[in-house]
Formats: structure tokens, C-alpha cells, sequence
């Protein structure tokens, strides 16, 4: 049997003015990219999210990046506005608290991206905990 692959790798939509919108934009580039790889995680997943956001200069300030992450776990979770009862959306990861590990970094856009992010979702890798205890030093 061959091993299920974990890694999303996607360019993000830029932003729009409309949070819904921008999860509904999100969710479809996520669900396109997860059918084409063969990209499928399960409830039992223990997963990492890394993001980096391009803004408008005029708009970096602006934007808190707590509610942009919360945007796109949204859409992670196929939720893109309406109660939480009803998810109309596919799911890409069964529920957010799956993921463990977060890193978002807002930027201005390079003129190459288009205003494009990019976003990564892989399986997470714990760093050992006499290491990390260590490092925060425990």
C-alpha cells in the first residue's frame, strides 16, 4: 500500500474585502490542489500550518494576523460563513485543533507575487521534548 501524502503547498488568494469571500477563495484553490495530489488528512492527524501573507503596504498595518489565520483555518475546515451546524464546504482537515504547530508572517507583496501568499500544511514533527524542554529552559 502506498503512504497517504500529508504536504499542501499553496499559493494563497490575495485578500478580499469580504472575509467570507476570501475563505470561499481559499477553500477552492485548498480543494483543488487536495483532489489533483491526492491529499487527504483524517481525524487523526497531528498537522503544522505555515503562511506567509502578502498585504498591500496601505493594508499591512491594518490587518491583525489572528484574524486572517482565523480565516484560513476556516476555510481548512470548510467553513466559509453560515452556522457551524451546517458545514457547505468539503472539508480539508476534519477540525482545527489538529493543528499543533502555527508560524503567519505578513509581508508586502513582491511584485512577482501577484499578491499571492503562500501556505503550507504538513504533518507536524514534535521537536524532541529534552530538547525543547531545554531550549525554554526547563
Amino acid at each position: 500500500m502506498t503512504k497517504r501524502r500529508q504536504s499542501l503547498k499553496i499559493r494563497i488568494p490575495p485578500y478580499l474585502h469580504s472575509p467570507k469571500a476570501w475563505r470561499r477563495a481559499i477553500h477552492t484553490k485548498l480543494n483543488s490542489i487536495a483532489r489533483e495530489q491526492n491529499v487527504e488528512y483524517s481525524k487523526n492527524d497531528q498537522l503544522e500550518l505555515e503562511v506567509i501573507l502578502y498585504l498591500p503596504e496601505n493594508k499591512i498595518g491594518w490587518h491583525d494576523v489572528d484574524n486572517r489565520l482565523k480565516d484560513i483555518m476556516d476555510s481548512l475546515q470548510g467553513r466559509a460563513g453560515g452556522p457551524k451546524s451546517k458545514r457547505r464546504l468539503r472539508a480539508i482537515v476534519p477540525n482545527d485543533h489538529q493543528i499543533h504547530k502555527v508560524t503567519i508572517e505578513k509581508r508586502i507583496p513582491p511584485p512577482q507575487s501577484h499578491g499571492m501568499g503562500h501556505m503550507i500544511l504538513r504533518k507536524y514533527k514534535r521537536i524532541a521534548k529534552r530538547t525543547a524542554d531545554h531550549k525554554l529552559g526547563y
